[in-house]
């Protein structure tokens, strides 16, 4: 068994690693400075270490004896992001530069980085399912903030030797998501609406905005496949399903009324990702359909 590190490890994506990697017998360390994350998604059997990863002298001496780094410690969303750049900038770029660095100095065998979908932007039909191959296009801090994240994994692999794999993750939701505030996302909100008696909240020309929905335990399956495969240094792969909903599709197996509000110009209006390298590189199937996922959070959150 191995000892890991997994950064944002009291988070969404990153806790669902960590259960993971525990349920599979390795040592896990985790850093999270609880920004977005919550204790109680803390794994009791994971070594939890109350840190921010853009404090590069915080966290260096963490990664001792370390072998791989999932590194999913992030302030994940558009909006925040366009709001107000510089704390996203200082988590997702100074704080991955840190990440790399650590895990250089501390011979690190493999950094598995979590990227996005939101790379790839609005697109021409023709563009769809999105491949790993396409010129990005996006709108937003978050999105520029990720590609810079990717552009120093693929120059740690060139010029220090640290193999990378840079996954894009496409509109995860699952238990644990967040469901309030700016780091909510449309899967997430609409639940904590229902849960209260509220009409889900869908943005005014957003009704018919595709997505392509990834349910975390998928997620955390592709993440352990890309640690564990051998893959070319800094090799971009989709984790997406491979299938889209509206968003008047996803309140709709959520149930309930609805009701209208502003428009984000910053949003794409589709996202459908072309999974075939994970497939063929990972072995990687998406197991959960939509309609099951949305099944267990109902369940999860008392919505009949």
């Amino acid at each position: 068994m191995s000892k890991v590190l997994v950064t944002g490890g009291a988070g969404f994506i990153g806790s669902h690693i960590v259960d993971r990697l525990i349920s599979d017998g390795h040592e896990v360390v985790l850093i999270d400075n609880l920004a977005t994350g919550k204790r109680e998604n803390l794994n009791p059997r994971a070594e939890f270490h109350e840190a921010d990863i853009s404090n590069y002298d915080s966290i260096k001496d963490l990664f001792n004896g370390v072998d791989a780094v999932f590194h999913t410690g992030a302030l994940a969303r558009l909006t925040p992001s366009v709001k107000n750049p510089l704390p996203a900038h200082a988590s997702n770029v100074t704080g991955t530069l840190n990440v790399l660095w650590a895990a250089h100095n501390s011979g690190v065998k493999k950094l598995i980085f979590s990227s996005t979908s939101s790379l790839y932007g609005d697109r021409d039909p023709s563009d769809y399912p999105l491949k790993e191959t396409l010129s990005v296009h996006f709108k937003s801090p978050y999105s520029a903030q990720k590609l810079m994240g990717e552009q120093y994994c693929k120059l740690f692999s060139q010029i220090y030797d640290l193999p990378t794999v840079i996954l894009r993750y496409f509109n995860v939701y699952g238990p644990r998501q967040i469901t309030e505030g700016s780091y909510a996302t449309v899967v997430g909100i609409f639940l904590k609406q229902r849960e209260k008696g509220e009409p889900m909240t869908i943005v005014s020309d957003a009704g018919e905005r595709r997505r392509d929905y990834t349910h975390v335990s998928d997620i955390a399956e592709g993440n352990i496949l890309a640690w564990k495969k051998e893959v070319p240094p800094a090799e971009i792969i989709n984790l997406g399903r491979g299938k889209n909903y509206s968003v008047n599709e996803v309140a709709a197996l959520i149930g309930g009324p609805t009701t209208k509000v502003d428009a984000r110009p910053w949003d794409a209006a589709i996202t459908l990702a072309d999974n075939s390298k994970a497939k063929n590189m990972l072995g990687w199937e998406p197991k959960v359909s939509f309609e099951d996922g949305i099944a267990e959070l109902k369940k999860l959150h008392g919505i009949v």
